[in-house]
């Protein structure tokens, strides 16, 4: 006899436990019993008065498949014969009240297309065969924080849209999507929400269906191609997932089972008045297991390799958005909600015990402290965390004409008094392109030409800046408008001859990025960066060291945010060794006047810039360059006085006639505190 109820572990540990495997019991699932088939059904719904499972194949009649509750738990379940891979369904819950509500399945795999809204059921473990296995080898010996990371952010409802003006499937998507990536040199995409959700101008962040990926574009085989495509490519895939707060739709989880289930008692804590949505009750121990599965689910069924958790300031704070209310307070009569710290700790410790090598990410806009510090050390167990502060601040200054940008040089110098204490990844996201904050390009001051110049001055200074990268799409070439939900990016800007040298130099800018590791292999700590210059306000330059873990592996880095050229402009250097110019943000191929730094450059034997040595440069108006040392095997077994007397006659005939320009010394700045690296991943 087969019996349908869930067994004791697993109940209990539902409502009073850890349950992380609750999608493995919970939704529905096609099962072969002797020789019947059919499909099993099971819902949390413990304030229903009865619970049936309507479909197309009773004609959505409440009367004929009548659950059974499992004595002393909140399930509900039901076998009916005949039902297979297909169907479609939804519970229909009398809710204590005596109303009658029709719910989509919490932990349905797969959903009708918006706006129909009936779950699907669907056979997702064996419906696709990966082939992604050599890239779970390489990971597993990554670590990502000496590594390279940077990620194209993606919305597939707007990337591009096939001749019908269509959405693409995943499929379909994968096969244009990869090569355009590979192409690009970025190593991960990251994708806007791809959970089930009703309206299209969320963007995602309003969800109803948590495990049934949103069917806009497919089955969930097709997205497990799409994922495999990538992996096998040798590119990552991160997925924005929304834990803090759900859609209020009738048919999702709000007032699930005619109660406050999954959301707060209290309407101060429930409603999220600013997005029109209910926070989830995350003191609840079946709302963690929900969402700690949830999580889980995504990075076991679709081979995920990291997720963006979307609002976590929204979790932390009591008062969140709701500043005037002062009755939201702790039990210590504080502001944080210490429900959502310890499930953010628990939802961390999840991951990566069953994943260690995945990439979890907390977009947390606020000062909270050790936000990726392991929880056994007061963290809260993320490895890395979006820099808001200092995408707050370059986008001030880059939107500045010059002689503002003279009296805020603080807004591009600052961030790297905080920039070691957290695992940063540096973002320029969907949220700067919309709602009137205008596109990347439309940022910047000036003319045509000086638009593009600081464009690329900025992005070339993003790319040098200590912590991962990660860009919306159409950043790539310069899109002039502000992203739009409802169409494809302006594609048709790359017939324009300075939009697709943008493109180029932003190809040329990742392809740098991935190839010299001092940009990146010493992002968390003091020893990968170096100030050369960090107090020339006046003109509006800054220049610095990113340094590798070998001493000889370092790249010079100067920044002009300023409207003047400069001839024979002099930058310290730390080696007596000849240096050249790797790139130039103002070479003509990528739209530029083309003053570049074509020779080798010597140094002189000047301190300048606290450093013992100098070069001198071209250094274009609005520009970023970036200076390496050329480093023979013999030159790099010296020692400098052994070299000063051989290379300082040879020096004087390069250098002697060359102008001095006047311009402030930099000093060098160093934290007093050092910050511990966490999760090897």
């Amino acid at each position: 006899m087969l019996n349908l109820d869930i067994n004791y572990y697993e109940a209990y540990s539902y409502t009073n436990d850890d349950n992380f495997r609750t999608y493995k019991f919970l939704g529905s699932r096609f099962i072969k019993f002797n020789k019947t088939s059919g499909t099993l059904f099971r819902v949390w719904a413990p304030n229903a008065l009865s619970v049936s499972v309507v479909g197309d194949f009773n004609n959505w009649n409440y009367k004929i498949h009548i659950m059974k509750k499992q004595p002393k738990t909140g399930f509900w379940n039901l076998f009916i014969e005949g039902i297979h891979e297909g169907y479609l369904y939804k519970y229909a819950i009398l809710t204590s009240d005596g109303k009658s509500i029709f719910k989509s399945d919490p932990y349905a795999f797969y959903s009708e297309v918006r706006p129909n809204t009936a779950s699907i059921v669907y056979s997702i473990k064996n419906d696709y065969k990966w082939n992604d296995q050599v890239w779970f080898e390489k990971k597993s010996k990554i670590n990502s924080f000496s590594s390279p990371i940077n990620i194209y952010e993606i919305n597939l409802s707007s990337w591009r849209l096939n001749n019908q003006k269509k959405f693409y499937s995943y499929k379909e998507m994968a096969d244009l999507l990869v090569p355009y990536i590979l192409d690009m040199g970025y190593t991960h995409i990251e994708l806007m929400p791809i959970t089930e959700h009703p309206f299209d101008g969320s963007w995602g962040y309003q969800t109803t269906g948590y495990y049934s990926l949103t069917s806009r574009f497919g089955r969930p085989s097709d997205f497990k191609y799409f994922v495999d495509k990538f992996h096998q490519n040798n590119i990552g895939i991160i997925m924005d997932w929304v834990p803090g707060h759900f859609c209020k739709d009738s048919h999702g989880l709000y007032k699930f089972d005619g109660s406050y289930l999954y959301e707060y008692q209290n309407s101060d804590l429930r409603e999220n008045c600013g997005w029109g949505t209910s926070n989830f009750d995350l003191g609840k121990t079946e709302v963690k297991n929900f969402l700690i599965s949830n999580a889980l689910f995504w990075f076991e069924i679709y081979h995920i390799d990291g997720i963006r958790v979307d609002a976590v300031a929204n979790m932390l704070y009591l008062n969140y958005g709701k500043q005037d209310n002062p009755n939201l307070k702790n039990k210590h009569g504080g502001i944080e909600n210490l429900d959502a710290v310890e499930f953010l700790r628990k939802l961390n410790r999840a991951i990566f015990t069953h994943f260690p090598n995945s990439l979890v990410i907390a977009e947390e806009s606020t000062a909270w402290p050790m936000v990726t510090r392991p929880d056994y050390d007061g963290g809260l167990g993320f490895n890395y965390k979006w820099n808001m502060g200092w995408m707050n601040d370059i986008l001030r200054y880059m939107s500045l004409n010059e002689n503002e940008k003279i009296y805020n040089h603080n807004l591009i110098t600052f961030s790297i008094m905080y920039a070691f204490s957290e695992n940063f990844i540096l973002p320029i996201s969907h949220d700067e392109v919309v709602y009137g904050k205008r596109s990347l390009l439309n940022k910047m001051p000036g003319k045509y030409e000086e638009k593009f110049s600081g464009f690329r001055a900025f992005l070339g200074y993003m790319m040098t800046h200590p912590g991962k990268k990660l860009n919306f799409m159409g950043n790539e070439f310069a899109q002039f408008d502000e992203w739009k939900f409802d169409s494809e990016l302006d594609w048709n800007l790359l017939l324009y001859p300075m939009h697709e040298k943008a493109k180029k130099y932003v190809k040329a800018l990742n392809y740098l990025y991935r190839n010299e590791s001092a940009l990146w292999e010493q992002d968390f700590n003091f020893n990968g960066f170096n100030w050369i210059d960090v107090s020339n306000n006046k003109q509006c330059i800054i220049s610095f060291i990113r340094q590798g873990i070998s001493k000889y592996n370092f790249i010079i880095i100067i920044c002009n945010f300023g409207f003047k050229s400069y001839d024979d402009f002099k930058i310290g250097v730390p080696r007596l060794v000849k240096y050249k110019e790797l790139l130039n943000s103002d070479a003509a191929i990528y739209g530029g006047s083309d003053n570049l730094n074509r020779e080798i450059l010597f140094p002189g034997m000047e301190k300048w810039n606290s450093k013992p040595f100098c070069i001198k440069i071209n250094l274009p108006a609005l520009s970023t360059i970036f200076i390496k040392p050329i480093i023979s095997s013999n030159e790099s077994n010296f020692k400098l006085h052994e070299i000063h007397s051989k290379t300082e006659k040879s020096l004087k005939g390069g250098i002697s006639n060359d102008k001095k320009r006047d311009h402030c010394n930099g000093t060098r700045r160093r934290s007093r505190y050092k910050v511990k690296r966490t999760h090897k991943v």
